[in-house]
């Protein structure tokens, strides 16, 4: 059955995918069906991909209604915003600022949250107001406040929830500091991600309350987190699968360029040569990026590709004192190593593989974090397990 503008597209043919993928349950469903998900997509978007955080170019729905209904009525994230607002040209800018998420991520967030009617729930990043509206389906507008740090959005989506019904309380402000002037709230959801728990969510959370997040370390790796609060101010949870969100902006770092690091001297510069059997290839997927991550602090990696297939994979601190490059090659059992710097990352990085790997190699599933005013701990297993820190 074709759908509107000729395509096969529809808000129906997306409801059985998802369903038939078993996020989108039949608590949900009204909410999927009150509030459909174009009329929260403004015109001008750029889709991604399902499973990936590749953007397509631009769509324009003037222009390309087909393509821009298709790419609605697909189960993929929605760029709808570059570098803050600044970049609005045709291909994709350098930093993707606010989305659609992708329905599959929406329903299962929204599963994870629990969420009962009459309940009061803090959204965390309004985005296009997808999500609010659905949420205000669910337990009631007046029950919903939604939090975005960026003017422009926080309008747009505020004139799309009133048009298409729905009033929740929509407020420009730091996400990282919630809202109290209407807590306390029974459930708090971020569609942002965070690399530490502001913990102004936490006390702004009821005793037996939920949190469901975004957490990623610095180096990379993400995977959405559902905390419980407990009546001592405390906050506790399991993660349950892999995410890749847009990073809260109070907690964005500026990455310098390597030029910084080498200090105008030409690579190696003045850095110490070895060799690894360890190969870069077998720590960048994202779960073992999330494993390292959370125990080489302040540490990120970039890969610079080269036409041959092979890459160069550096490592630098967030200090900008410390780098190292591994260089990969196909079918090599040994890899040059450069490091300088006090810290050395790649010894880091290949400890921190090393636990992992003596730990027999969990998922996601298996780790969980720990939250109190004092700071906040990722676990192995149970609380009492916490990951270790590495020291290069």
């Amino acid at each position: 059955m074709t759908g509107q503008h000729g395509t096969d597209a529809s808000p129906e043919r997306l409801a059985s995918a998802l369903m038939e993928k078993g996020v989108l349950s039949s608590d949900w469903l009204p909410a999927y069906k009150r509030a459909p998900r174009h009329l929260f997509i403004p015109d001008v978007v750029w889709p991604g991909t399902a499973g990936g955080n590749r953007q397509k170019n631009r769509i324009i729905r003037s222009e390309e209604p087909r393509a821009w209904w298709e790419a609605v009525y697909t189960d993929a994230p929605i760029t709808t915003q570059w570098d803050d607002g600044t970049y609005t040209g045709p291909e994709k800018g350098k930093i993707p600022s606010s989305s659609n998420s992708m329905p599959t991520m929406v329903f299962s967030m929204l599963d994870a949250l629990a969420v009962e009617e009459g309940q009061r729930v803090l959204e965390i990043g309004t985005g296009t107001g997808w999500n609010a509206a659905l949420l205000s389906h669910r337990v009631g507008p007046e029950n919903v406040v939604t939090v975005e740090i960026d003017e422009a959005v926080s309008a747009d989506a505020r004139k799309r929830l009133q048009s298409a019904g729905f009033v929740p309380l929509a407020v420009v402000g730091d996400g990282a500091a919630g809202f109290p002037m209407e807590a306390r709230y029974d459930r708090v959801i971020a569609t942002c991600s965070i690399g530490r728990v502001p913990y102004a969510w936490v006390e702004q959370t009821k005793p037996e309350g939920v949190i469901v997040a975004p957490w990623g370390p610095t180096y990379g790796g993400e995977a959405i987190v559902r905390l419980n609060v407990h009546a001592d101010g405390t906050a506790s949870g399991r993660f349950l699968g892999s995410s890749a969100f847009m990073r809260l902006r109070a907690q964005r770092t500026e990455r310098k360029h390597v030029r910084e690091y080498l200090k105008g001297k030409p690579w190696p510069a003045d850095g110490i040569r070895s060799t690894t059997a360890l190969s870069p290839d077998d720590v960048g997927h994202w779960h073992i990026m999330f494993a390292i991550g959370a125990q080489v602090a302040d540490a990120f990696p970039w890969m610079e590709s080269y036409k041959d297939g092979s890459y160069t994979l550096w490592l630098r601190d967030t200090a900008v004192m410390s780098w190292a490059t591994v260089d990969f090659e196909k079918y090599r059992t040994e890899f040059e190593v450069v490091q300088s710097g006090p810290r050395k990352l790649w010894d880091e990085v290949e400890k921190a593989y090393g636990w992992w790997d003596a730990q027999g190699r969990p998922g996601f599933d298996r780790f969980g974090l720990a939250v109190s005013a004092e700071g906040e701990a990722v676990w192995l297993d149970e609380p009492k397990n916490p990951v270790p820190t590495v020291l290069g």
